[in-house]
């Protein structure tokens, strides 16, 4: 039987997501009341420009006092997607501590501050939802937190930042530099004005936090997090990728160490084989790789930004949240009972794809081939190319501890007849 009684929704943020959260709840008003058992009402929205025209939203709803609103006695349920550090984590404090169940966007937040904030929403018997917070609309999130939570997932890997994968795509496509990507991402709005955080991987690094630690069940911070940005990327690299059979991907990659005592979590650009179905999303859409012990590789793909599919997964979560309200129940909060330690980059096998620029002459090949042996690194392939006293040498490794890598790059650099290394690139996906 339907309940009369609406459950009210505080809306907290406005901006692009926040409108598009408020025209669904209207424009599916009737849908979302059958489906969740009760009417959801917008009761309250949150701003802090209140004179600026906010079309199909009732202009008595607006209100630059958040606090207020959530303190006013009839909020069941409150929407945060304002983003950043404060004042969110005040605001979503505040509502457990008024009985309110949240739904949020905010991956900064929560890789920050999860496990201070699940613990909030425990003491209080309280829903915190965040598919929103990692790859837009996938549904990836709630997938690892309730359908996989009786395998064992031992790796995360994929792109879950479209902006970046936009600008790469065009490099590697059309033979554009960075730079102009970059200004191509911008005019069509997938870049910020600044685009720091996505092309230095702060976002990205931000997801992964959040996606090692539901993995793993294990509390993984957003500074356990190794993160190498993609601003050094040139259409050189591209062109060594191709003579790989490969291209260039910024990645997350989680992984469970193999004796199961320790995980890792770092986003960096890598070369992947074209083979590799993660080398084929293009423009700005995401996709991630789950491989679990029994059910094997899974593959989530997607638009991972915007307006319409953010506030698809934060409609989705509202749904939940307003279901468990009904029930008198509570949805999956933190798992960390693993408490398994990040290991730092140094501890990861990787393989590197390292460009030199080098004399042309006799036993230059054998000087780099010795140094790199005297740090254990084994060599798998090596190119070289040479004219009037100056060469490239392109040399891509077998797997080996990072740690040994970086020190035979280190040791390369203080070689004579080395003039410089162009390039180092992690190769990834086999």
């Amino acid at each position: 039987m339907m309940r009369t009684r609406p459950l009210k929704v505080a809306l907290l943020g406005c901006g692009v997501v926040g409108s598009e959260v408020a025209r669904i709840m209207t424009t599916h008003a009737d849908d979302l009341a059958q489906r969740i058992g009760a009417p959801v009402e917008l009761a309250g929205v949150a701003v802090r420009r209140p004179s600026k025209v906010r079309e199909g939203i009732d202009p008595a709803l607006v209100t630059t006092d958040a606090t207020a609103l959530l303190k006013r006695g009839d909020i069941d349920i409150a929407i945060e997607v304002i983003g950043g550090i404060e004042p969110a984590r005040a605001l979503i404090t505040t509502a457990f501590e008024h009985g309110i169940s949240v739904v949020s966007a905010n991956k900064a937040l929560l890789a920050q501050d999860g496990a201070a904030l699940h613990a909030a929403a425990e003491r209080h018997g309280l829903d915190l939802y965040y598919e929103a917070a990692v790859a837009g609309a996938i549904p990836l999130v709630r997938p690892m937190r309730e359908s996989l939570a009786g395998d064992k997932i031992n790796r995360v890997m994929g792109i879950v930042n479209g902006t970046t994968n936009f600008i790469l795509d065009k490099m590697d496509s059309t033979g554009a530099g960075y730079q102009e990507a970059l200004d191509e991402a911008t005019a069509l709005g997938y870049a910020e004005a600044d685009p720091t955080a996505d092309v230095e991987g702060y976002d990205a690094a931000a997801k992964a936090a959040i996606l090692a630690g539901i993995a793993f069940h294990t509390r993984v911070r957003l500074d356990d997090v190794y993160r190498e940005g993609m601003t050094e990327v040139s259409a050189a690299d591209f062109a060594s990728a191709k003579r790989m059979g490969c291209t260039i991907k910024l990645l997350a990659i989680l992984e469970r160490a193999a004796d199961g005592r320790s995980v890792t979590a770092r986003v960096h650009p890598a070369m992947i084989p074209l083979s590799h179905p993660l080398a084929s999303v293009r423009e700005a859409y995401n996709a991630v790789f789950v491989e679990a012990e029994a059910a094997g590789r899974l593959m989530f793909y997607g638009p991972g930004a915007g307006g319409a599919p953010t506030a698809s997964a934060v409609l989705g979560d509202l749904v939940a949240v307003a279901r468990n309200k009904l029930a008198e129940a509570t949805g999956p909060g933190e798992s960390a009972y693993t408490q398994l330690p990040v290991s730092p980059m140094g501890d990861v096998v990787t393989r590197y794809h390292i460009s030199l620029d080098v004399a042309d002459k006799p036993g230059v090949l054998a000087q780099v081939a010795t140094t790199f042996a005297e740090h254990g690194v084994s060599i798998d392939t090596v190119r070289q190319q040479g004219k009037d006293g100056e060469a490239s040498l392109v040399v891509v490794t077998h797997r080996a501890p990072d740690a040994a890598l970086s020190g035979t790059v280190e040791a390369l650099r203080k070689l004579d007849t080395v003039r410089g290394v162009a390039s180092i690139m992690r190769v990834e996906g086999e």
